[in-house]
């Protein structure tokens, strides 16, 4: 299994576990994200803690998550970036689109603060 998915409180964890978000394994992530916002999943939670290296189909699943919460009117966290995964949200200037936390619980807390809203 290449990543993992939690339902936890008011949002769901999905932890990529595989060093590579990448072709191989971006589709089945994008599956399971259309599945959970068709379930009513609002928020949620990326986690790139065990992934050092992101390509675009990965960069692609990020900005579907993104896309999905905001549409169901939620929010989304990506967290846990290693240096060059970073880079390449920097690069391609999500870092201004993308709610970007140091820990999953920070992103659990601004997922919290933003239900209260």
């Amino acid at each position: 299994m290449d990543f993992t998915v939690t339902k936890i409180e008011n949002y769901s964890l999905i932890k990529v576990l595989s060093e590579r978000l990448d072709t191989r394994i971006a589709p089945a992530v994008k599956s399971e994200l259309v599945l959970l916002a068709g379930n009513g999943e609002k928020n949620m939670i990326i986690d790139l803690s065990e992934c050092n290296y992101c390509d675009s189909s990965g960069l692609s699943a990020i900005l579907v998550a993104n896309r999905l919460c905001k549409a169901g009117k939620g929010t989304f966290i990506l967290t846990g970036l290693h240096d060059a995964v970073e880079k390449l949200i920097s690069i391609s200037q999500l870092e201004q689109v993308l709610n970007i936390t140091e820990s999953i619980e920070l992103g659990a807390e601004l997922i919290r603060k933003q239900d209260k809203q």
